[in-house]
């Protein structure tokens, strides 16, 4: 019971927000983490986890019977769901694999802007911790807990500095990775091997082009990434009048 409550009042302890510089600096980081080639490869695997995760959260929000998560060494994955093969709870658990990212980028945002940089590394441990009871592949398993074992390290022993850079960082590189995966899919669209992704399911299921629902991957995606750079983007305002102050000083 005791570290139950050391782990909730640390979750819940106020953190300043990060500064401008770390808005910066992470948000530099992140681009090159998302454009770089070879680092794009481990970034993409953390961009699977967070799409497999959507599609999970949203199957159990739908109604549907999870039944196994893969997450596989090409970086690819596969989230297994029991239940009708159609309908509301189909569309929405397809629709949230490529806007997980987004929608847990903008949901970090929010919790950075409040303070609140160590719970949000807490509940990204929580949330990898229940992904791990369905996880059915090794590779997928070893992985989700290294990244588990990593922020969970890093949640109790790091510093308060570290854990709002290590936060700020992965906000960005939720927010400027999101649309990339959107662009692959438009490319395997456009050569046709996209039958069997998300938008090509959602074609077969609704009877409007994959094409389409690529278009909206991407503009929500897009959106996602504009939106919470709107909000993060007033630190690094106040970063350049605090330059152009000392700049200016006689």
């Amino acid at each position: 019971m005791e570290l139950l409550a050391e782990v909730w009042r640390r979750a819940t302890a106020d953190q300043p927000p990060p500064t401008p510089g770390v808005v910066l600096g992470a948000a530099l980081a992140a681009l090159v983490l998302v454009v770089h080639p070879l680092l794009w490869r481990a970034t993409r695997v953390l961009v699977t986890i967070t799409h497999e995760g959507g599609h999970a959260v949203a199957a159990v929000l739908a109604g549907r019977r999870l039944q196994a998560i893969r997450v596989h060494s090409d970086t690819s994955g596969l989230t297994v769901s029991r239940g009708r093969p159609s309908g509301p709870g189909m569309v929405a658990m397809l629709l949230a694999g490529y806007l997980g990212p987004a929608v847990v980028g903008l949901g970090a945002v929010g919790l950075l802007l409040a303070g609140h940089a160590l719970g949000l590394l807490w509940l990204v441990t929580l949330l990898l911790a229940a992904m791990l009871l369905q996880i059915r592949n090794l590779y997928g398993f070893v992985v989700v807990l290294g990244v588990a074992a990593g922020v969970l390290a890093l949640s109790w022993y790091g510093s308060a500095a570290l854990q709002t850079a290590v936060a700020t960082l992965l906000t960005w590189l939720l927010l400027v990775a999101a649309p990339k995966p959107v662009v692959e899919l438009a490319r395997q669209h456009r050569a046709g091997r996209a039958g069997h992704s998300d938008a090509g399911q959602l074609a077969r299921l609704t009877r409007l082009p994959a094409g389409l629902w690529i278009g909206v991957f991407g503009l929500l995606s897009v959106a996602g990434l504009a939106v919470g750079a709107a909000l993060l983007v007033p630190a690094l305002v106040d970063l350049g009048r605090s330059l152009a102050g000392v700049l200016t000083a006689p």
